[in-house]
């Protein structure tokens, strides 16, 4: 019987441990980038967001969805252990769109405490 109780509290115990770590959470160190203005003749702009594990669990990037195809983020696929930093390249292809102001959304989404987060990236391309 004491064999019974010992053990059921220890799994207590250890459940408690387990819920008291917080989740998972990214920070950006920026949520926003302007590329300012650019020519047509090289459409091509690229920005790196970075960001930081400040959780206790291990973050993981599920999805990083652009609102156009004319954007493609890449990122960090390995999990990112609490106090780690990682990486999302953002590359804007203007070539064929036309010229003048553009404003994209990267839409982020983790396994941690906030779970969508949006990026923006904005700038001119001039003829």
């Amino acid at each position: 019987m004491k064999k019974m109780i010992l053990m059921a509290l220890m799994l207590v115990c250890g459940m408690a441990t387990m819920m008291a770590q917080k989740p998972a959470e990214i920070k950006f160190e920026k949520l926003t980038h302007n590329f300012g203005t650019f020519s047509e003749k090289n459409p091509k702009v690229t920005c790196t967001f970075s960001y930081t594990n400040v959780g206790e669990k291990p973050l993981v990037i599920n999805q990083a969805i652009a609102s156009c195809g004319c954007t493609v983020p890449e990122y960090t696929k390995t999990p990112i252990q609490p106090g780690g930093k990682g990486t999302i390249k953002v590359t804007y292809n203007g070539e064929g769109k036309f010229p003048g102001h553009f404003k994209k959304t990267i839409t982020i989404r983790t396994n941690g405490a906030i779970e969508m987060t949006r990026l923006y990236i904005e700038g001119d391309m001039t003829e």
